[in-house]
């Protein structure tokens, strides 16, 4: 199965059955009962919905769209990756990682990767997902020789801060297409 055959039905939301079988599909990650955690594409059609769920949530908090520019190649192996979490066989989570090789950004580390789109369904938060995601991003990230992880948030999702923190994360330096703009937070964990 490659990844791209790895994705659900957009409008019904559901998870194919051959996704939910663990010996035809080894690269699944169990993270906690129910929930099935999947490498995608960025660009697989679920990823495209829960995105678009995301954007929707930065409109309401900040006022508009996060314009940060990404392509699917840049969460495609080596580059990064990207999940995509299932509760109960509906999409439910997601959230990828991608190689920071801008030099000069002050990043720490000589293998930095910048977390993206972390995201939880309003109907879903409060049962690990994030943290199950977020450990799935650091432990994919370390495989593939990433020494730090950093990101970019805001003081407008104190929940996101709140898991970073407890996570681990620590200030580092600013950088990024918001790296000016007021309440942006940004935090880094050595891996």
């Amino acid at each position: 199965m490659t990844l791209s055959d790895r994705s659900c039905d957009p409008v019904a939301g559901t998870l194919p059955d051959a996704v939910t079988d663990p010996v035809t599909d080894p690269g699944a990650l169990d993270a906690t009962a129910g929930v099935r955690l999947l490498p995608v594409r960025y660009d697989d059609p679920v990823v495209r919905v829960l995105v678009e769920e995301v954007q929707q949530v930065y409109v309401e908090r900040y006022g508009g769209r996060d314009d940060t520019p990404m392509t699917p190649e840049q969460f495609a192996p080596p580059h990064g990756r990207f999940f995509l979490a299932y509760l109960d066989g509906q999409p439910a989570a997601i959230g990828g990682w991608r190689l920071r090789t801008d030099a000069g950004a002050g990043l720490p580390g000589t293998r930095p990767a910048e977390v993206k789109r972390m995201f939880v369904r309003a109907a879903v938060r409060g049962r690990g997902l994030a943290r199950a995601v977020l450990g799935t991003l650091e432990s994919s990230a370390r495989a593939d020789g990433v020494d730090w992880l950093v990101l970019e948030t805001g003081d407008r999702q104190p929940e996101a801060v709140s898991l970073y923190r407890s996570a681990g994360y620590t200030e580092v330096t600013r950088f990024g297409l918001y790296a000016h703009e007021q309440g942006s937070i940004y935090l880094g964990k050595r891996l």
